[in-house]
């Protein structure tokens, strides 16, 4: 692990359309954030929240009234992506027993956050086994874990003195399956999509296409032909 440490200076630019001309009823966010804890341990956090805008529900109020705000963290195991710890809290919410549903989500704690998370959760949390804000921030949390693995690689390669591509590429050799959690996830990684041809095949995977832009953008190469 290198001795700098990312900065968090995130992208703060609004990922959806300008929408002045249009009258606001709702805003639903959901922001999921996960961090190297160890070499063999991932914290991830996710948050779900529901606005509703000033002077909609109270005339003339002028500040937005949270409908919905639940916060979701777990501790995962890697490389394995196991889930050792879940707490959701409840921050607002509708109802006065909203939060007694809380508890439930610690079910998931021993259960693997890579294949078959979003079946599992369904499952256990789905309808009126859960509550909906929750279920449906666990299911984005999912495919995150899944990214970190390659964040978590990533982490371990050294910095050098000068920028370069710091970025470990599969083979897609005998010696390391790790890419195979991901077939079935997108048309790309189906049984019979381009990405699982080309690992299947042992080809090696490419550059990723927002990463061929950033390194255009510094006048870096990507270091593969």
């Amino acid at each position: 692990m290198s001795e700098s440490t990312p900065t968090t200076a995130w992208d703060g630019d609004d990922i959806l359309p300008d929408d002045a001309d249009l009258f606001p009823i709702h805003d639903r966010e959901y922001r999921v954030r996960a961090y190297r804890l160890a070499s063999d341990r991932i914290l991830i956090r996710g948050g779900v929240r529901d606005q509703k805008p000033p002077g909609l529900y109270i005339s003339h109020d002028p500040d937005p009234i949270i409908v919905h705000h639940m916060v979701v963290e777990m501790e995962v195991a890697f490389p394995s992506l196991v889930i050792e710890r879940c707490e959701v809290t409840f921050e607002s919410f509708p109802h006065g027993t909203c939060p007694t549903i809380t508890e439930h989500y610690r079910s998931l704690e021993g259960l693997s956050i890579a294949r078959g998370f979003s079946g599992r959760v369904r499952e256990l949390f789905g309808g009126p086994r859960g509550c909906t804000h929750t279920t449906a921030l666990l299911l984005a949390m999912g495919p995150v874990a899944v990214q970190c693995t390659w964040s978590m690689f990533s982490s371990e390669l050294p910095e050098g003195d000068t920028p370069s591509l710091r970025m470990r590429l599969f083979e897609g050799s005998e010696h390391d399956d790790t890419w195979r959690m991901n077939i079935g996830s997108c048309h790309e990684w189906a049984e019979d999509g381009p990405a699982t041809r080309r690992a299947e095949a042992g080809e090696g995977f490419e550059v990723p296409v927002f990463m061929q832009r950033r390194l255009e953008e510094l006048g870096l190469e990507t270091g593969r032909s």
